[in-house]
């Protein structure tokens, strides 16, 4: 059932959600945006997709208060920094949380994260090419929950006037892995019915290529493993109607984590029909040469990953 059109390709570009113990944080020390130069080697691969990790605390000190001048100043010049990408994702990069309380453990926790969209909401209407993620990885609540402050984000985006692309995810980490597990409980029985009023919209998951799914080990499963636990997502949003993202997945530079990369994006590719795109973690200009999974290169050299990544990049580069 593959469509003919590769999935969009795009990358994370780290560093605006750097050192979040630090609230605010100074700009340049604590936390950085990207740049051209380091967007440029990305949107040279052909990518049309970037998500940019915002830490909600930054862009809005004080919840139901307006946002930040001088934040959103900020973001102002990384949309326009980033406008040779097709889409521009502004991802609250919270884990379900504000302030270190869990939304659903504060009474107006729904509230609080509906006045932070509908501020962004009416502030970004006029350029679509901005695209709004509702909050990264949401944790330790109940599914059920989690979808009833989505629907209330939802609704105050639309009333702004925005017809912005939204990516939903679920809660438990919106793991792909773990999409329906639980059933009635679940992250798939909680979303099934999802519509957005707009009708502009991709489910956001996220999947791992280690033995816990959490990106933290340097080994990766093998692609047989890789190929399976994709497969219930890919086949819940395809009987619901849903069109998928697979807003984070990276792959440390070993080869066999090489081959499951090269077998998670072949699966993407061969399911078109419902993945309309993804976004590799990460880039960005603090990681160095250290950190396992950055696509960003180094001196001018390409990361070992990049090759893949390249490949299936370029595949769906002239969409």
């Amino acid at each position: 059932m593959a469509c003919a059109e590769p999935p969009l390709s795009g990358i994370n570009l780290a560093g605006g959600e750097f050192n979040s113990g630090r609230k605010p944080g100074i700009f340049g020390k604590d936390y950085i945006y990207p740049d051209t130069r380091t967007a440029a080697p990305f949107v040279a691969m052909g990518m049309k997709i970037v998500r940019v990790p915002i830490l909600w605390e930054r862009i809005q000190p004080v919840p139901l208060q307006p946002l930040s001048t001088a934040e959103q100043a900020r973001l102002d010049k990384v949309v326009a920094i980033l406008a040779p990408f097709r889409i521009i994702i502004l991802d609250i990069h919270n884990y379900g949380a504000n302030g270190g309380q869990r939304l659903d453990q504060s009474p107006d926790g729904s509230a609080k994260l509906a006045d932070l969209w509908r501020r962004l909401a009416e502030h970004y209407r006029g350029n679509r090419q901005v695209a709004f993620g509702l909050m990264n990885e949401p944790n330790g609540m109940a599914p059920a929950r989690w979808r009833s402050m989505v629907d209330e984000s939802v609704v105050a985006i639309r009333k702004a006037g925005a017809r912005n692309m939204l990516f939903v995810p679920g809660s438990n980490w919106t793991g792909a892995h773990s999409w329906i597990a639980g059933g009635r409980a679940s992250n798939a029985a909680a979303f099934q019915n999802f519509r957005d009023p707009a009708g502009n919209y991709a489910i956001e998951m996220h999947q791992y290529l280690d033995s816990d799914s959490s990106g933290m080990k340097a080994q990766c499963e093998a692609p047989p493993v890789i190929q399976r636990r994709m497969e219930a997502a890919t086949k819940w949003l395809r009987d619901n109607r849903h069109k998928g993202f697979l807003g984070e997945f990276g792959a440390p530079a070993n080869a066999a984590c090489l081959d499951s990369l090269d077998a998670l994006l072949k699966h993407l590719d061969a399911n078109a029909d419902v993945w309309m795109g993804w976004a590799y973690w990460a880039g960005g200009p603090w990681w160095g040469a250290n950190y396992p999974m950055s696509l960003q290169p180094v001196q001018g050299k390409a990361r070992p990953q990049a090759a893949i990544v390249a490949k299936y990049s370029q595949a769906g580069a002239a969409r």
